[in-house]
């Protein structure tokens, strides 16, 4: 499954997490095996958490630090937010 496509089923897994509390329960609580009995595959010994956002709790994931990125390249990133680049302002919960 290329990437598209992982992301393709990932929303349609998370639409089903909100039509079906029961398969929700699942995802949250095994997050491995839900989504392997779903079709999909993540390498072995990846460790996966599934958490809920709320009108209360947001979680904010910090990705791993890319390996290929200079830190030229990582102060340029971070630079991003001072000029009115408001991509974290995404979420419905800041509204």
């Amino acid at each position: 499954m290329n990437q598209e496509e992982q992301s393709k089923k990932m929303n349609q897994l998370i639409a089903k997490c909100w039509a079906d509390e029961g398969f929700k329960q699942k995802m949250l609580a095994n997050p491995a095996a839900t989504l392997k009995a779903e079709g999909v595959e993540f390498p072995a010994g990846l460790s996966l958490v599934a958490v809920e956002n709320t009108d209360k709790v947001f979680h904010l994931v910090i990705p791993a630090k890319p390996t290929d990125l200079s830190d030229e390249d990582l102060d340029k990133v971070v630079g991003a937010g001072e000029t009115g680049n408001n991509w974290w302002a995404a979420p419905a919960c800041f509204g």
